[in-house]
């Protein structure tokens, strides 16, 4: 990837190092059945790219998704990526009705215990050779 400007797909930055970041990127794998998705850690040359142009603007401890040259985090992203995803995910969007304030409360509360309640790995993700395709990272 040679710029920021080329992704086309929807990229989601996830922090590498997090298990419960990696688990929720194996669940958005697992729904998105038309691989619309890239992925990148939020760790990699791309995450940082992005995380230099908008800074002030990313909170790291947040999921970003990326796509039209705009950026959605925390419970924005999450809510967005739940509605491309197959099954029932997407009626998730009713969540939309609680104020961004209140929703990411719960958000920041879950990121900031992340580590402490579900660990955390010395490296970031390496997807198999049938997934290396969606990392733009890897």
């Amino acid at each position: 990837m040679d710029s920021i400007d080329e992704i086309k797909n929807p990229l989601i930055l996830f922090d590498g190092v997090c298990n419960l970041c990696n688990s929720s990127i194996n669940f958005v794998i697992d729904r998105d059945k038309d691989q619309r998705f890239r992925f990148a850690s939020l760790q990699s040359d791309l995450g940082q790219a992005i995380i230099a142009r908008y800074r002030g603007k990313l909170d790291l401890d947040s999921v970003v998704l990326y796509q039209n040259g705009q950026i959605l985090e925390k419970s924005d992203a999450a809510l967005a990526i739940a509605s491309k995803l197959s099954g029932l995910w997407p009626m998730l969007g009713v969540f939309r009705i609680i104020p961004r304030p209140l929703r990411d409360v719960v958000y920041d509360w879950i990121a900031k215990n992340r580590y402490k309640w579900f660990g955390k790995k010395d490296s970031c993700r390496i997807p198999t050779p049938e997934l290396k395709s969606l990392f733009l990272d890897a």
